[in-house]
């Protein structure tokens, strides 16, 4: 019997864009600001507002438009090839501000914050019980933390804010 062979998926194509992406990114230091590299959503949410972090949400459009988006933060679909381009991006033109990850119920955040770390990417954070919550946390939604409609026009619009055109 003939070995099979494998088929790449996401988690494939993730690794090898993280390593394509960061493999070029310079080390930078860590910033006087830098606390535990795991945020609980109400401290995520405290800390995207004051701008000591920028707050990322990983997840698909479908799941945006489902729950909305936490409020304070850009949303980034980890499933397009521009991702790590644009986390390289976002740590290009803010080097001392933590970049903090959030998805559904933390893991694949867990997942995309460990690849990047073992690349090299700094001043990376996770908040790891993500907004549907899961056995790390409660959970940005049900613990009532606000949202913004995760449509199109207002995804564009607030990371326009952030990452300039």
């Amino acid at each position: 019997m003939e070995p099979q062979a494998l088929k790449p998926n996401r988690r494939h194509f993730l690794i090898g864009a993280i390593t394509a992406g960061v493999v070029a990114l310079p080390m930078i230091p860590q910033p006087a600001w830098a606390g535990p590299s795991v945020l609980k959503a109400p401290d995520a949410f405290v800390a995207a507002k004051s701008g000591n972090i920028i707050l990322v949400d990983i997840r698909t459009p479908e799941e945006w438009s489902q729950t909305g988006i936490a409020e304070g933060a850009i949303a980034l679909d980890m499933t397009e090839k521009s991702f790590v381009d644009s986390l390289v991006r976002l740590r290009s033109e803010y080097p001392k501000i933590p970049i903090a990850l959030i998805c559904r119920t933390g893991n694949r955040s867990g997942y995309v914050f460990d690849a990047l770390n073992k690349q090299g990417f700094a001043n990376l954070m996770d908040v790891a019980e993500g907004m549907a919550g899961g056995p790390n946390g409660k959970g940005w939604i049900p613990r009532g933390l606000p949202t913004y409609d995760g449509v199109a026009t207002e995804i564009k619009a607030r990371l326009n804010r952030v990452l300039k055109p």
